[in-house]
């Protein structure tokens, strides 16, 4: 017989078991080492980028150096951070292209906190616990980004709270102002569309707009380094009217002596993917022809809307002129100006007096009081139909508080507000109803005077009443939404073009009340209804996404006339789909109640700077601010439960533990019985 080799022998022999598994952790160890990979298991993703700060590193089209200073040492919790800050940027390296680096620099060096100094880093105090003593300690805690001959800096990071987001938004911030189209796929078209029919009208510069455009053109091509493609068509009747439908440029109707109605148009479109905006270039009737205006500040709108469509623009239109919340007031909405500067250009708009920019993609109605003129609603009409966003806070009620002498003895005043929202809000689907909303989960607030108070028209909005699937609300909890009323969107339902989320609503514990004579907000004079069928759930916050109807028949600004051409410009429904964000009560833009803060750490912060971004396009800067953020939090239905819960995390899970040992070891003592009982009964060694 012949005999085994011994390594196989020894191989088989059971004692060689734990050399293997030593010899395999290695060589797992090894191949670790040169396949790098990571799962992230945290719901929200944490510890893994989106696809933004993916695709806007994966893009560079120049060297982008990131330059870490942090101190070393750091005490619990910021050595947390520190370590954050090293596996976040191993992802951003990881998934960039060549032009990306990263270097950690030894603070301890004093030529380095020079050198930290020189960027405009500065030292920030932490608590540290030394030798059983709580002190401070002056520590650095900062990231500089250079890229090209910019230089953007992350100072005082001491949490993780939306670090991704602060660097993929100053990475994005400094190459758009290197070179706002680095990065992209393909070219922005510029399309000029101008049907040579109109000609015989003899309208005043027609002949110019070829000359004009092409200069223009050029112009931006030059700043643009190359990257426009333009084009020129001559549309004929039936083209002309479908271009008009397509991108809503101005059509031109006439009829013909034959009596045929001929269609022809002018326009200038810009387009990158799906986005499209219309430069100013139409025709405006004079007192005695038409002339084509629009031809002055070519260049200027040309640039103006390619950042539009390229989705580098980041002016919002305010608009203003009917008692909105002011941005210059800290105890109104300035700290609203505050939380979106990072990003957003909030331009204040006199619809009476001025146009939407074209570069705005979205506007914001604050707490309007007073009525808009059907001219200004028409404006905000025509701009969602052309495919612009709108996000509106309104209140039903405007509580005016006493002032003067008498203000500490007087009651706040509760006036129907009357601003003509209704017309558009009709058109959508939307009705704002007129009743406050209370709500027993609400904001409470002990007292030594009368105990625990609750405010139940400040209703808070816990987790399982925002829509955890919208990235506006994704991962928050907590929201406050004081003074707000009930949005009904079953008419909204009906609009098979449009998508209906309700964004946030209040919980089934609430109800509605109407302001009636000595009325007053509080939580001395409110109380929950008595009978059950009165509580229900209350949307409080709506957004809608899709194509919408007009709500005019026809354009309030163009009056009508006699004349051979007849121009239209009415859209009598969207081009373009476009989102509409409705939220019933306007203090969360506000500091009223302090709930918009300029550190902008609050949940409402996060809320409306979340809502903000979605309508600019920026979905996933939501999902990056709020990454941290996940909340579990128990649904307490009262105090006594609370209670509870407590005394069962600090004493119930001991005892569960104890019991469950006590019960192994009955169990196994029963087995060991059963198995004597079954082969030796008569064990000596079991008598007693």
């Amino acid at each position: 017989m012949k005999k085994e080799n011994k390594f196989i022998s020894w191989i088989k022999n059971p004692s060689a078991d734990i050399w293997l598994f030593i010899v395999a952790v290695v060589l797992l160890n090894l191949v670790a080492s040169r396949a790098f990979f990571r799962i992230d298991l945290t719901e929200s993703k944490s510890y893994s980028l989106s696809s933004s700060s993916k695709e806007v590193v994966k893009s560079l089209e120049e060297p982008l150096n990131v330059k870490v200073f942090f101190s070393a040492n750091l005490p619990s919790p910021y050595s947390n951070v520190d370590q954050y800050v090293k596996d976040i940027l191993t992802e951003y390296g990881n998934s960039a292209n060549k032009n990306f680096s990263c270097e950690f620099f030894d603070m301890e060096d004093y030529d380095n906190q020079r050198i930290a100094r020189g960027y405009g880093l500065n030292q920030i105090q932490i608590r540290e616990l030394k030798n059983n003593e709580v002190g401070l300690k002056n520590v650095f805690m900062g990231i500089v980004l250079s890229y090209a001959d910019q230089i953007e800096k992350i100072d005082g990071i001491s949490s993780s709270d939306g670090l991704e987001y602060k660097i993929t938004s100053a990475i994005g911030k400094i190459i758009s102002s290197t070179n706002i189209l680095a990065g992209l796929s393909d070219n922005v078209k510029v399309s000029l569309y101008k049907s040579e029919s109109l000609e015989q009208f003899n309208i005043a510069d027609f002949e110019k707009i070829d000359d004009e455009v092409g200069k223009a053109f050029s112009a931006a091509n030059k700043k643009f380094k190359g990257r426009l493609d333009f084009k020129s068509e001559n549309p004929d009747s039936e083209t002309s009217l479908a271009l008009g439908k397509k991108y809503g440029i101005q059509s031109v109707s006439w009829k013909n002596p034959d009596g045929k109605i001929e269609y022809g148009t002018i326009g200038l479109v810009v387009e990158y993917g799906q986005k499209v905006q219309v430069v100013p270039l139409r025709l405006t009737n004079a007192i005695f022809q038409y002339v084509v205006s629009g031809l002055g500040d070519l260049e200027e709108n040309i640039e103006e809307c390619v950042k539009t469509v390229v989705s580098k623009t980041d002016v919002i239109a305010y608009v203003t002129g009917h008692g909105e919340h002011s941005l210059e007031d800290k105890n109104d909405s300035m700290y609203l100006k505050t939380l979106l500067a990072d990003t957003y250009d909030l331009q204040e708009v006199n619809l009476l007096e001025n146009e939407i920019p074209i570069s705005a993609q979205s506007l914001i109605v604050n707490g309007p009081k007073e009525k808009f003129s059907d001219a200004e609603l028409y404006k905000i009409d025509q701009f969602v139909l052309r495919g612009g966003n709108a996000i509106f806070f309104v209140d039903s009620i405007d509580e005016i508080m006493p002032y003067g002498e008498m203000a500490y003895y007087s009651q706040p005043e509760y006036v129907p507000v009357e601003n003509g929202l209704e017309k558009l809000f009709d058109s959508y689907g939307i009705k704002v109803g007129s009743e406050y909303v209370m709500d027993e989960k609400c904001f409470s607030q002990l007292t030594q005077q009368y105990g625990k108070l609750d405010f139940y028209y400040t209703p808070l909005i816990q987790k399982n009443c925002l829509d955890q699937k919208n990235l506006i609300s994704k991962n928050l909890g907590n929201i406050f939404f004081p003074q707000t009323f009930e949005i009904d969107i079953s008419g909204a339902k009906e609009n098979k073009d449009a998508k209906v989320s309700v964004i946030a609503k209040t919980s089934e514990k609430s109800w509605t009340v109407p302001v009636a004579e000595n009325f007053v907000l509080s939580p001395m004079s409110i109380f929950p209804p008595k009978e059950e069928d009165k509580f229900s759930s209350k949307n409080v916050a709506v957004l809608l996404e899709g194509k919408f109807k007009s709500a005019f028949e026809k354009s309030p600004l163009e009056s009508d006339s006699e004349n051979v051409l007849a121009a239209k410009n009415h859209l009598d429904s969207s081009i373009q789909s476009s989102k509409i964000f409705i939220a019933s009560t306007s203090c969360i833009a506000t500091a009223k109640f302090g709930l918009l803060q300029e550190d902008s750490q609050t949940p409402n912060s996060y809320f409306v700077r979340n809502a903000v971004d979605y309508m600019n396009g920026k979905e996933d800067f939501c999902s990056m601010r709020t990454k941290n953020l996940s909340l579990n939090t128990l649904k307490m239905s009262s105090g006594k439960f609370a209670l509870a819960v407590k005394y069962f995390n600090q004493v119930g899970l001991a005892v569960l533990v104890a019991l469950g040992g006590l019960c192994v070891f009955v169990l196994r003592r029963q087995h060991r019985e059963k198995i004597r009982m079954a082969y030796d009964p008569e064990d000596p060694r079991q008598k007693q």
